[in-house]
Formats: C-alpha cells, structure tokens, sequence
C-alpha cells in the first residue's frame, strides 16, 4: 500500500455518535480534513456545525452521506454500534478499495453490554471478509471513554492497534498520536478480539466502581525514540 500523506482526508462514519463525534474533533483540531459520515447528510452536517463552533471555525469538518465521505477520503473510520456494523459496510465496500479501514467498534450485545464475539472472531475480522483483500483492516480505540474526546485535555488511556499489516497499523498510529493519545502496535488483526473484548470488561469496572470512564495503561514497554 502507498504511503499515506501526513494530512490526509479522515472520513469517520457514524461520526454523529458519541465516539466518532469525539475523534473527528480531535482529528480536525489536529488539521486534518475530516468528513462526517451519516446516514443522515443533514445530521450529519448538523453535527460537522457543531464541532467547527468548538473549533472556532478555524478546522476543515464537513457532513455528508456515508458514502460520500468513503469516496472522498483516504481512510476510513467506522464507529457505530455492532448492529449497524455489516449494513453499512456492504453499503460503502467499493468506495474502500486501496484505503485503509480502521474500525472502532465492539461487538457488545444489549442490554447488559456483553462482548459478543462474531463467527469471524472479531468485528474487524469480520470487517476484512465484507471488504475484501483490496482494504487494509485496523482495530483501534475501543477501550477509550468518549467522555475524554472533546475535552481539551490530556488522556490518561492508551490504544492498543492491531490490523492486517505493519504499514496499515502505523498509520492508524499516526492517527493515535494526532488525536493526543499513546498508541502501541498489538500485533495482527487476530488479536483484535482482545483489545474489542475490554471495552465490555471496562463498562463492567465502570458499573462496579462508579466510574464513567476507566481505560488501560500498557507498563514495563518504552516507545521507539
């Protein structure tokens, strides 16, 4: 896969969500492009209004339908609830040829949020058998509370990634570190099964300790210099 630009175009679907409405500001602030995917263009232009008034106008946030922000982007973000997960896939597969695919979703059942793990194994290996061998497929974010995400803040979560190749995994790096958080290479889309199991373990700690927003720490491990 070709090297990304470092200020490429980021179109996050179900951008109006708590979780994708929170990346999209923290990518936009950053300065990159991001586009707000909905099924809804209007929500979703609603939602890109919202976010450029936080931003003081001074980032590139624009609505549109989900599949008008897959073709125009240079990846692509999926954060919706498992449910919705293969529906919108099917919908915009064609538009990710050549792209990368970060999904951040967990496939939690309702009402009592637990992980409920697809034939697949994972919801991004699921991902990978929707969209085929022409898009490289990442697992990352699942375990950082939306809470944090449009806080001007400093987080004290880290993001385990995981994905279909080393190059696809640092890019959606470079996308950990712009968002302002620490992110760690968690070796091959396999393993996404671990890192979208702890966000039903971290909403059980929640409930039992009273917290909103519990997150991980990787220890005993240094960051390349």
């Amino acid at each position: 896969m070709e090297k990304m630009p470092l200020l490429m175009t980021i179109a996050v679907l179900g951008g109006t969500g708590k979780q994708g409405k929170g990346l999209a500001y923290r990518w936009a602030k950053a300065g990159y492009k991001v586009l707000i995917g909905s099924r809804s263009s209007e929500k979703a232009v609603t939602t890109a209004s919202e976010l450029m008034e936080m931003l003081e106008g001074s980032s590139s946030l624009v609505g549109a339908s989900n599949h008008e922000a897959a073709e125009q982007a240079d990846i692509v973000v999926l954060s919706v609830p498992y449910a919705a997960h293969r529906e919108i896939l099917e919908g915009v597969k064609e538009f990710l040829q050549g792209k990368i695919l970060i999904d951040v979703t967990a496939p939690l059942g309702s009402p009592k949020n637990k992980v409920q793990m697809p034939p697949a194994g994972s919801a991004a290996q699921a991902a990978k058998e929707i969209v085929g061998a022409g898009v490289e497929v990442v697992a990352a974010f699942q375990s950082i509370p939306y809470e944090y995400l449009l806080k001007d803040e400093d987080i004290d979560c880290d993001v385990l990634v995981t994905g279909t190749s080393k190059d696809a995994r640092s890019e959606a790096l470079k996308l950990v570190e712009a968002a302002g958080l620490t992110g760690w290479d968690a070796g091959p889309i396999e393993n996404s099964v671990v890192i979208e199991g702890l966000a039903s373990v971290l909403i059980n700690i929640n409930k039992r300790y009273g917290s909103t927003h519990s997150g991980i720490r990787i220890t005993g491990a240094k960051q390349n210099p």
